[in-house]
């Protein structure tokens, strides 16, 4: 998951996470290995065919540079005991779309 932008904007990406319906799990945890440049929120929505999970993030770094994390998804089965979300973030001063110093 990329987080890119520049210095002041709203940066959030939000992803689905869908379980199979014949291999169904349950998320039971979740965290960011760091946590420093990041907030995350997973919210769990009811599906025909199963659970879903959609998976927020936020940018929360305030000036420019880059990152790395890791979200960790704890589940409740053995096969898949954990789902690992990497995060990259880019916060520049120069909006990349017009190349424009901000």
């Amino acid at each position: 998951m990329k987080l890119e932008g520049t210095v002041g904007e709203e940066i959030k990406r939000t992803i689905t996470i869908t379980a199979n319906e014949k291999y169904s799990f349950k998320i039971i945890n979740a965290r960011a290995k760091v946590g420093k440049d990041i907030s995350y929120k997973l919210k769990e929505v009811k599906n025909s065919g199963g659970k879903k999970y959609l998976l927020s993030v936020e940018n929360l770094k305030k000036q420019s540079g880059r990152y790395h994390d890791i979200i960790s998804l704890k589940t409740d089965k053995n096969p898949l005991p954990e789902i690992i979300i990497r995060v990259q973030g880019n916060i520049t001063d120069i909006d990349p779309k017009s190349q424009k110093q901000k």
